[in-house]
């Protein structure tokens, strides 16, 4: 009953086009998405079934990656002048403070990491400056991999499914055909009425495939470069940092 109701959502994006068929063909074929799902066979049925379920998935990775790139770009903003002045006063702990309050934001992330490492080697007795600023570096390249990765979930799924998605469109389109042919051989004639169902399904699966596989690319190509813009961001931010660092340390450590 589920999947029923899923696919007459679904084949209402795509019902009109088989509209000719049913013209040409007196009425015989319905053109509302529940009577297109009910003429299906089943093979055309379980590939609407997986285009839905790949839909789903993708509609749901957009939701998730815009809500996740929003709220990094919307702290990392008021993270930025907030931080940048806990330093202007070498006020460390007031900035680690700060980064800590903005979670969410991808620069935050990579300054946490960075003064928090700098902060363990300052505190260590013995501790030598040009050790405490490689290990503050790598602390920030590890944790702008992370990072990345973190703002790359799921972005692989949608493009597998923008690439796919038009292919098992397809495999329903042979499916469709097959059964225009078989229901024509025993009728001796193709006549319009012994096809209409097998290419109703093939031109149903053939855009289902198109509708679910150009929103997946489009949101790809859209979200990689959202990704792009953050690595410069906190490349930029690494290297300001490491500068920052570089300042400081010869103060910090020719103190008694």
């Amino acid at each position: 009953m589920f999947a029923t109701h899923v696919a007459a959502a679904v084949l209402s994006h795509v019902s009109a086009a088989a509209t000719w068929i049913i013209q040409e063909g007196n009425g015989g074929i319905a053109t509302d998405p529940l009577g297109l799902w009910n003429a299906m066979k089943w093979p055309a049925r379980i590939v609407v079934i997986i285009l839905f379920i790949m839909s789903g998935w993708s509609i749901g990775v957009m939701i998730d990656r815009a809500m996740a790139y929003s709220a990094a770009r919307k702290q990392s903003r008021a993270f930025a002048p907030a931080v940048a002045g806990a330093l202007r006063d070498g006020r460390i702990d007031e900035a680690i403070k700060v980064a800590e309050r903005n979670k969410k934001s991808h620069l935050a992330k990579v300054v946490t990491a960075g003064l928090m490492e700098f902060k363990a080697h300052q505190d260590s007795p013995g501790a030598i400056p040009g050790e405490t600023i490689e290990a503050s570096k790598r602390a920030l390249e590890r944790t702008e991999a992370i990072v990345h990765a973190e703002l790359k979930r799921g972005l692989g799924g949608l493009a597998t499914i923008g690439s796919t998605a038009p292919f098992v469109g397809l495999f329903g389109t042979v499916v469709g055909i097959m059964n225009a042919f078989r229901a024509s051989a025993p009728a001796k004639a193709a006549g319009i009425q012994s096809v209409a169902s097998g290419i109703s399904e093939a031109l149903v699966t053939t855009a289902l495939g198109l509708l679910v596989a150009v929103p997946a690319v489009w949101s790809y190509n859209y979200f990689t470069t959202k990704v792009e813009n953050f690595d410069v961001e906190m490349e930029n931010s690494s290297m300001e940092l490491v500068s920052y660092l570089v300042r400081r340390a010869p103060r910090e450590t020719s103190l008694p």
